[in-house]
């Protein structure tokens, strides 16, 4: 089913787009993608070079007549974010997407699909590919892992690319022209602990269960509102714990820094039968409470539980309370907007992950600000409710935003473009969304920058899809873009 992607028009985007669902690219596993870039670029008998860091560019010079044109970079992120519904079985390390056709939506069975950012990457092979198009120098830029760090985007220096002009392809909003974005900051949480062992005798142990979240981009869909079943579960959790007696002996909720959670399980063990039936009620009374709380966000909450083997460990009690109070008072979604731009975040935080094993617990935060100042007050709210808690609190990668400049020359050729390819004006927006474009900025000083794509729905969820007529109009404005600029 997967191979009549290649049917679709443009076709020479979506061959090159169906040729990447076949190439296992989640973050971090980037050897063989970029081996077929690489290949791909020698193929065709253009300069190909790979730096240190993995990043690859291929240069394309000036059809006749434009050599003189300003070099115009392509780029985009080779990396996809591997996330799937718990009940599919497949293996990210190397099974191939499972791509389909639904109405004018191309979607993946069960798993992301990786239109993010496997459009933009296929529309820059096909611009290199194509010798029908009138184009000044082009160099495409293909960075890896921009979804777990920017660390391609880090590593991008002078001299690696010479273009003026950077047109990154991984917006995700047909008739909309991105000049900013936010910056990021990611914190790494730490409780350690010595295991207890003690387990009263009679205490049944019962694991809980909530799934059916949409989840989503912990940047593009946090203006949404969706639920975060971390935050779902430990609500539960107080509950529990005060009123049965509960105590905690694991917990995994999230899977990556910059996807809203979209399940959450735990393990607890309560004293005794008696309370079960109690309990149970308890469970279903929450999950109707969730599903009309987010009645208009959210479909289908679903909050289970079931009895199984007694654990051998608990988290002590003091770990745990500490552990419930922080997550519960820990500042997670939008905190501000831009009074700039009113429609859009300036500053937002994801509780992504919440995991324990042997003796610890770990946390992974994301912040985002189109603000330095506004971060890094809100990393420190962030460190503060977790230091108080007792635990070890350590920041990671930090990557900086994008001012938006409406000035931009490269912005007013892309709008009047727009306007005579479609008839509107595009929309100019900022993006809460961390984009490689600030970082690539910070480190070739000077660049005129524009972002821009097709329509992506749910991108890192399972639920991600791409609009096909919107493939095709990204892609005459792409085309229509680099004969004019």
């Amino acid at each position: 089913m997967g191979t009549t992607i290649k049917n679709l028009a443009p076709a020479n985007v979506w061959k090159h787009f169906y040729s990447l669902t076949q190439i296992p690219r989640p973050s971090g596993q980037m050897k063989e993608v970029v081996a077929f870039v690489e290949s791909f670029g020698k193929e065709l008998g253009l300069p190909t070079k790979t730096d240190s860091c993995g990043n690859v560019v291929i240069c394309k010079p000036a059809t006749s007549g434009y050599e003189n044109r300003p070099t115009i970079i392509l780029q985009g992120h080779l990396d996809m974010v591997p996330q799937k519904n718990s009940d599919t079985n497949f293996d990210f390390s190397k099974d191939p997407i499972d791509a389909y056709i639904d109405g004018d939506w191309v979607k993946a069975k069960g798993t992301t699909l990786g239109a993010d950012n496997g459009i933009g990457v296929a529309a820059a092979m096909a611009v290199l590919e194509d010798k029908t198009l009138q184009h000044g120098p082009v160099e495409a830029l293909f960075t890896i892992d921009e979804e777990t760090g920017m660390d391609g985007a880090l590593g991008t220096r002078q001299g690696f690319i010479t273009g003026t002009i950077l047109l990154n392809m991984d917006s995700e909003d047909e008739g909309e022209l991105y000049v900013g974005c936010a910056g990021g900051a990611d914190l790494n949480i730490l409780f350690q602990y010595k295991d207890d062992t003690s387990i009263p005798e009679g205490d049944i142990a019962v694991k809980l269960s909530i799934t059916g979240l949409k989840g989503g981009h912990s940047g593009v869909d946090i203006n949404l509102g969706r639920a975060n079943a971390n935050k779902l579960m430990f609500r539960f959790l107080k509950d529990a714990v005060q009123n049965f007696g509960a105590r905690l002996s694991s917990i995994d909720g999230g899977s990556l820094r910059n996807a809203i959670p979209r399940e959450a399980f735990a393990v607890i063990t309560i004293p005794g039968d008696d309370e079960v039936d109690v309990l149970w009620e308890m469970i279903s009374e929450y999950q109707d409470l969730y599903n009309s709380e987010y009645a208009r966000v959210e479909e289908n909450i679903k909050f289970t539980a079931e009895k199984v083997d007694l654990p051998e460990t608990l988290i002590p009690e003091e770990i745990q309370d500490a552990l419930i109070n922080a997550v519960i008072g820990c500042p997670n979604g939008v905190e501000r907007m831009l009074s700039d731009f009113p429609d859009t975040v300036e500053t937002s935080s994801n509780l992504a992950i919440i995991k324990s094993s042997e003796g610890l617990i770990d946390i992974k935060i994301l912040a985002r600000s189109a603000s330095e100042t506004k971060k890094e007050a809100l990393c420190s709210s962030l460190e503060s409710v977790f230091s108080l808690a007792g635990a070890k609190v350590e920041f990671g990668s930090s990557y900086p935003g994008w001012d938006p400049d409406i000035q931009s020359p490269i912005l007013a050729t892309m709008k009047r473009v727009h306007k005579e390819l479609f008839g509107t004006e595009p929309e100019i927006k900022v993006m809460h969304a961390g984009l490689e474009c600030g970082i690539i900025m910070s480190n070739i000083p000077g660049l005129d920058v524009v972002s821009f794509g097709p329509t992506i729905k749910n991108p890192h969820s399972p639920d991600e899809r791409v609009n096909v007529p919107a493939v095709e109009n990204f892609w005459k404005l792409l085309v229509e873009t680099l004969k004019q600029a």
